[in-house]
């Protein structure tokens, strides 16, 4: 076996010693620690992916070389190294953009313990992606929940903790509804690998016993990842949430977060349980109108919320619905539209978060509309990005939030009864985009009050370099998408042998 297929453990090991590390080491090697495992995740995730692309090929490492039932495998094809390579990148902009931002709202005694959960957060989400056990599985979810709140709780104020608390009451709601399917399943089949697990499905499925019960199984655990996904309507913890969180830590929740276990729900639906079970279970249609009526409801919500941060966060829970919406089309080509989503969504959500954060600075840290006139002005870097990942979550050609509704309007041609409701969808929350995102990036350029006391102030290069490479993968996945959309192709073949 090649050392490049033993890289998946290895950058999971190293996540789990940098965190153990970084949390008796000074916050300032905490720092350089977290950086230089996200930079050497990034590498590995990509010879990983160039390894899977070169051979053409999913493989399984098998841990202690026990068999199944008891031994516990990680498993890479191409979907896998793909979205670990997105999410270590997306991770490593986001703490380099927002660094100011995190000295500023953690407290030096705790900053060693941000950098604890940020390593966690990694570790759990590159195990979500290149799992091949269901209970692992659920395992790293809930690690990736008590990061995730660590991300939040960590910042000074008493807010914060009320949006953690919201946070968990949510997240244990998601995990415990898994965690039951998860059991229903186990108890069935006594299988918990997903190839083995697969199999004893397909075969009781076809024997006509245990169909109810199965049913239920999926039920639940598409339900407890959807809830942790934030999907509408279960979405009520992200507003709160992203708004207090610290900016680097509200690029990570939005950006990364919530589509690790979007990747792990499409782990399961096509290798642990079958496209085909899935299908005939009739789940596939709860995630439909879920993701529709998110994509519709929480823009209604975003054109209503006060505050800038607020917007970005219902936004953020619209465009999750485009996600669920094309895992709920039950094809192909709506996989790849949604795989699409996660990476136009995970490039430029937090390009918005940074810079929004940056324009609140340039209006004494207010976030209110009202205070963000002109602020583009104040500052550029941080205007001229706001409106590049405005107008791409709008959907205006050549930018990364054309393509998959490009390809989610296609697909729904070849659809039955789900067309209308789902090109409905797409026109109508297009138009809600339009309204307020476009609104927002207008009024950061008009001249400011007459009597405003906001005044300009200089940019730093760590705070809009990220910002930029950003929005540079932004403009090259609108302008030139058939690479990454072969790519994408490819890694959903693979995902349903």
């Amino acid at each position: 076996m090649s050392i490049v297929q033993s890289f998946p453990l290895f950058s999971i090991v190293l996540g789990l010693l940098c965190a153990i590390g970084c949390f008796v080491v000074p916050k300032q090697w905490g720092r350089r620690m977290t950086l230089l495992l996200l930079l050497a995740s990034c590498v590995m995730q990509g010879w990983v992916l160039r390894f899977c692309y070169v051979n053409q090929m999913s493989y399984t490492y098998t841990m202690g070389h026990y068999p199944a039932p008891w031994g516990n495998e990680i498993m890479a094809g191409l979907l896998e190294p793909g979205m670990g390579l997105l999410f270590s990148v997306v991770m490593l902009l986001s703490v380099i953009g927002g660094g100011r931002h995190i000295g500023h709202d953690v407290a030096d005694g705790k900053q060693h313990l941000y950098w604890v959960t940020v390593d966690l957060t990694l570790v759990s989400l590159l195990a979500m992606c290149y799992t091949n056990d269901i209970f692992t599985g659920y395992v790293f979810i809930e690690i990736c929940t008590i990061a995730s709140c660590g991300l939040l709780a960590v910042r000074e104020g008493g807010r914060s903790l009320i949006a953690s608390v919201r946070y968990m009451v949510f997240a244990l709601i998601g995990s415990s509804l898994f965690l039951i399917g998860v059991v229903f399943t186990y108890a069935i089949t006594g299988q918990l690998l997903f190839p083995q697990l697969r199999q004893a499905v397909a075969a009781l499925w076809a024997a006509g016993t245990y169909r109810f019960a199965m049913t239920v199984a999926i039920g639940l655990m598409t339900a407890g990842l959807a809830v942790k996904s934030g999907c509408f309507p279960f979405h009520g913890w992200l507003p709160d949430a992203h708004s207090q969180a610290t900016t680097a830590s509200s690029c990570i929740l939005s950006g990364v977060i919530v589509k690790g276990y979007a990747v792990l729900l499409m782990k399961i639906i096509y290798r642990a349980i079958g496209a085909e079970v899935f299908m005939a279970s009739g789940a596939q249609h709860m995630l439909l109108l879920l993701g529709i009526g998110g994509m519709v409801a929480c823009s209604i919500d975003a054109i209503f919320a006060k505050r800038l941060k607020v917007m970005i966060a219902f936004s953020s829970a619209a465009q999750i619905g485009y996600i669920f919406m094309g895992i709920g089309m039950g094809t192909a080509a709506g996989l790849t539209a949604a795989v699409l989503q996660i990476v136009n969504h995970a490039v430029t959500k937090p390009m918005l978060f940074l810079s929004g954060s940056q324009l609140s600075d340039a209006s004494h840290g207010r976030m209110d509309f009202p205070s963000l006139r002109g602020a583009g002005h104040r500052n550029v870097p941080a205007g001229i990005l706001f409106t590049i990942g405005a107008v791409s979550m709008v959907g205006v050609p050549l930018l990364a939030g054309f393509i998959p509704k490009l390809y989610f309007a296609r697909e729904a041609f070849a659809l039955g009864w789900q067309r209308w409701p789902v090109l409905l969808g797409l026109a109508v929350s297009t138009v809600l985009n339009v309204l307020y995102f476009l609104y927002t990036a207008v009024l950061i350029w008009l001249p400011q009050e007459a009597d405003c006391r906001f005044t300009a102030v200089k940019p730093h290069w760590d705070e809009f370099l990220p910002g930029f490479v950003l929005a540079g993968l932004n403009v090259a996945m609108g302008v030139h998408p058939g690479p990454l959309v072969a790519l994408i192709d490819k890694a959903v073949a693979l995902l349903g042998r």
